[in-house]
């Protein structure tokens, strides 16, 4: 085996991770829970409904100005990533458990659910990865390296869907899958496969993954994403969610492992919270004990980031009045097609950020006990019941898909006429089923219906694998790996193409969307005319600026003639060589013992402001403020001018005060005003014929030092500067002088 493991400080060795994959074990079975840890305390703050800390990982931007704490929400938190590339996919992985996600749901490649057996070796996907064993274990092995870095459990999640159901349910309980969706309703309805053969298949599949400890999500979602007037189906969604519920414990499957993949039917402009938090308290009163699983809404989504970061929010808010055991993430990639890294961390954090920001809120607020949302909730039930009750009159499940039930957007008891209707004797995989013999015996663990062990000596409910030494499932030495079986489509072909290019040890480095090296950039540009010109136009910019393979993924109007917003996609046609960069050293920082020295030896006085007409005053006060670890603490006696401060007053005050320094905070930069006034500052000082006696230094969110420098500056800081930078280069300025 392999004694590769992750350094904290280093990127993440594809290559590492491949190797030995013959001999590599899943660490555990099973899915995990966040700990609950009430009352934590963190920084200053005292968190009501927070999970147990991560040992490493990225907070948010926020997090600098407390302590750099990065609080996690209790619902385990979804991210999907399934590129078409798994050995790409493993670095998201990584970087979307340091932001928080610890169920990595894993989409299965186009069509998948029409093969009838199980694919090996490791093609590319289109539409998601192809799910074979190597790509599990590949995969698997990495997030328990992962684990073990960021300090919590990983839940790996995949689909047991399709007429090859059982099969993917053992290859996923073999290979340590934690969660997977399994709804045999989903087939049916969605993908066409023969009804009895679908349920039969997943009792199969159920009681694999009952005995493998996995979560089971069901698809009942995908109905309001599917009709027509989404809002209309909330009935039948409690319909679909009891059949597969009470289905799913039938076959052995714990009640706190079954999960309703809950999804608000409908997003604004339509007033959402009004008309889903009904929905949501129905569905919790009525399945008392079942696992919620909050997904967002994908049937309005766009591909604007702004909107669907909105959508995203407001669902959470509903998670966080009702409840959710796992909090699902979207991103706008299911508006554009586009599997881009960066929407994957943003949708994670925006969970993140949204539930602890909504931290012990059911602590101040409740539910109201009357008026519309509880009477809302009780018709939705009761439409529910009766539309329960009628499928049984109608004869049941079955009949009741022949004759259209399901799908149809009308609010029942109304119907459309729109549902999608399957016939018993038809689909894929019709005919295929076979009565089992009175001496059927099937040697395997986790085996479900009639099986004969008396014959063989064993009493009912002994493990008839003991008969042949233990299945697969118990020993996995007996399972039979194979590595690739393509020779121009695997990973080792696809790695090599981009060798160059592949952590640690690149010789180049290449932007990047979704695959290594795919060399895919974004652009947002913006374009006072209507949408046709603008996006004629955006093609027309990328061609000029040499971008391949050009294409417009988002349009947004601002205004019907005057301006439209585009973001597109291209290709740079280059790769830049690592050890060619100019990277700029690490700045020479005294240390505090140094500077406070300096200070003592020989004092200093400083007047500083934010100059110009800007009102920003935050970032100058962490540079000055002792409490902020500013230069106060090493004795530098400063002045304080405030904000919107002119340029002549903040020489004025220099000279009058007989200050050593002016620190000029520039925040706003329109029209480069943040330069022209540090410009200004330079300008009055040489007027007045003292600036040589000042030093001058000046910073901002938007400053670089070399351009503060060339406007006149002694010396710039930029976003991320400290005190301590600032103390330091008043020290070394003061001590050229000399």
């Amino acid at each position: 085996m392999s004694n590769y493991r992750l350094n904290p400080d280093s990127p993440l060795d594809v290559r590492e991770v491949l190797k030995d994959l013959a001999s590599y074990r899943p660490r555990r079975r099973g899915w995990t829970w966040r700990k609950e840890v009430p009352g934590l305390k963190m920084h200053s703050f005292t968190f009501k409904d927070a999970a147990e800390p991560l040992k490493r990982s990225v907070p948010l931007p926020p997090a600098h100005h407390f302590g750099g704490i990065d609080p996690q929400p209790a619902p385990v938190i979804t991210t999907e990533i399934a590129s078409g590339r798994f050995e790409d996919d493993i670095r998201r992985m990584r970087m979307a458990a340091h932001h928080g996600a610890d169920h990595i749901m894993v989409i299965r490649t186009a069509g998948q659910s029409h093969f009838d057996g199980l694919i090996e070796g490791t093609p590319q996907g289109v539409g998601g990865v192809p799910i074979t064993r190597k790509q599990i274990r590949a995969q698997r092995k990495a997030l328990d390296m992962i684990e073990d870095e960021v300090g919590r459990p990983i839940n790996y999640h995949s689909y047991v869907s399709g007429v090859a159901g059982p099969e993917i349910a053992v290859l996923f309980a073999e290979e340590g899958v934690n969660g997977a969706h399994q709804d045999p309703q989903y087939n049916v309805l969605y993908r066409n496969i023969n009804m009895v053969r679908s349920f039969v298949d997943a009792c199969e599949s159920k009681t694999v993954m009952a005995w493998a400890g996995m979560a089971q999500i069901d698809g009942a979602h995908n109905a309001n994403a599917t009709a027509r007037e989404a809002w209309k189906v909330m009935p039948e969604l409690m319909v679909q969610h009891a059949i597969n519920a009470q289905f799913s414990a039938s076959c052995g499957m714990a009640k706190d492992l079954i999960c309703l993949s809950t999804v608000p039917p409908t997003a604004t402009p339509a007033p959402c919270v009004y008309m889903d938090l009904p929905y949501a308290v129905a569905l919790r009163e009525l399945f008392k004990g079942y696992r919620m699983r909050a997904q967002m809404n994908t049937k309005y989504i766009q591909s604007s980031t702004r909107e669907a970061t909105v959508t995203h929010v407001l669902n959470m808010f509903i998670s966080k009045l009702t409840s959710a055991d796992i909090q699902s993430t979207i991103t706008p990639d299911e508006g554009r097609n586009v599997p881009w890294h960066i929407f994957n961390i943003e949708a994670c954090d925006t969970a993140k950020q949204t539930l602890i920001g909504l931290d012990g809120l059911m602590d101040m607020v409740e539910l109201k006990k009357d008026g519309p949302l509880r009477e809302d909730a009780r018709e939705l039930k009761e439409r529910a019941i009766l539309f329960m009750e009628e499928m049984l009159e109608k004869g049941g499940y079955f009949q009741s898909v022949e004759d259209g039930f399901f799908v149809d957007s009308g609010n029942y008891p109304e119907r459309n006429g729109d549902g999608i209707a399957r016939q018993l004797a038809g689909g894929i995989g019709a005919g295929t089923l076979i009565p089992r013999k009175k001496d059927y015996l099937a040697p395997v663990t986790a085996h479900y219906g009639y099986n004969n062990v008396a014959q063989y000596g064993l009493k009912e409910g002994e493990n008839p694998a003991s008969l042949i030494g233990g299945c697969t499932l118990e020993k996995p030495e007996l399972i039979q790996y194979i590595d690739e079986l393509d020779e121009t489509d695997n990973a080792a072909t696809r790695m090599a193409e981009t060798e160059d290019l592949r952590q640690p040890g690149a010789k180049y480095v290449k932007p990047e969307m979704e695959w290594l090296g795919d060399g895919t950039v974004m652009l947002t540009l913006f374009f006072p005319v209507e949408a046709k010109v603008a996006q004629a136009a955006a093609l027309e910019a990328a061609r000029r600026m040499n971008l391949e393979e050009a294409e417009v993924i988002s349009v947004e109007v601002m205004h019907p003639v005057d301006g439209t917003r585009i973001e597109l996609k291209g290709k740079v046609p280059f790769k830049i060589a690592v050890d060619e960069l100019v990277i700029p050293p690490e700045p020479d920082v005294l240390s505090d013992d140094e500077i406070r020295a300096a200070i003592e030896k020989k004092p200093m006085k400083v007047v500083c402001g934010t100059v110009g007409e800007d009102e920003h005053s935050v970032g100058l006060r962490e540079i000055i403020d002792i409490k902020h670890g500013g230069i106060e603490k090493y004795g530098i006696q400063v002045h304080y001018l405030g904000t919107s401060v002119p340029p002549e007053k903040l020489v004025n005050a220099a000279i009058e005060l007989g200050a050593d320094a002016m620190l000029a905070s520039v925040i706003i930069s329109h029209d480069n005003i943040h330069y022209k006034n540090i410009a200004l500052v330079d300008r009055i000082a040489r007027e007045m014929g003292v600036r040589d006696k000042l030093m001058f230094l000046s910073g901002g969110t938007q400053v670089t030092p070399e351009l503060a420098r060339e406007a006149g500056a002694d010396e710039g800081f930029g976003r991320g500067s400290k005190g301590m930078h600032v103390a330091t280069a008043l020290v070394k300025l003061r001590d050229a002088k000399k």
